[in-house]
């Protein structure tokens, strides 16, 4: 393996760790079977690497422990999570790629972009706060979590009767945002709860003049804030 791409390996592991635990209401944290599942390797590749990056100092990690980032990982992680959120935002924005879309494309990109380009790419997008998914965009040589909305939680947890307004999707899976976006449901979007998520996994919201039935996964991908109700 390349040091390139030794330092591609590193910067994904850090960065799901860094994401895992990015909005506590989710209850995540990064695990050995989801950075498997995330990355598409065994469960021995991913013990492995993270006793190298452990050994490395970019994270704190005992078999069959936690998981958590060093200062350096941190520093790593917001730095890669940075570019690829200005790269997704412009890809939107400029090149008329749909939110679906682009998440993909940024892992690609996000390894391979230049500083310079990077700040060319914030600078010409006025340096947007948030990426298309309503993910907050940190700032360049920030550590810790950029501000989200702190009274944010998954419509799940929401309850009849209700009236909140989108500010956060998950862009882990597509076809849940080619779902929302076909029923005009994107960041901003307000929702009124009709039926709250009930045993069997589904539950209902108004938007606009129509009803719509979430199943869970897709509920469970939307964070949304309080606006009565």
């Amino acid at each position: 393996m390349t040091a390139r791409e030794t330092s591609r390996v590193a910067e994904d592991y850090v960065t799901l760790i860094w994401k895992a635990g990015e909005w506590p209401d989710d209850g995540r944290k990064a695990t050995t079977s989801d950075l498997a599942a995330s990355l598409g390797v065994t469960l021995s590749t991913v013990s492995a690497n993270l006793k190298k990056l452990a050994r490395e100092e970019l994270i704190h990690y005992e078999p069959y422990g936690t998981i958590s980032l060093s200062e350096e990982g941190e520093r790593m992680a917001v730095d890669v999570v940075r570019r690829h959120r200005l790269i997704e935002t412009f890809l939107v924005e400029h090149l008329g790629y749909r939110w679906d879309e682009v998440h993909d494309e940024a892992d690609r990109l996000e390894h391979a972009a230049s500083d310079l380009l990077i700040e060319r790419i914030d600078a010409a997008l006025g340096h947007p706060e948030v990426d298309p998914h309503g993910d907050p965009i940190p700032q360049a040589g920030a550590m810790g979590r950029a501000d989200g909305p702190v009274t944010a939680r998954i419509l799940t947890r929401c309850e009849t009767g209700q009236t909140v307004q989108v500010v956060r999707v998950s862009d882990t899976n597509p076809d849940v945002l080619r779902f929302l976006a076909d029923r005009g449901i994107r960041v901003g979007s307000t929702l009124q709860i009709v039926t709250p998520m009930t045993a069997t996994g589904l539950m209902t919201v108004q938007s606009e003049d129509q009803a719509i039935e979430m199943s869970l996964p897709i509920a469970g991908a939307v964070h949304v804030d309080q606006v009565s109700g």
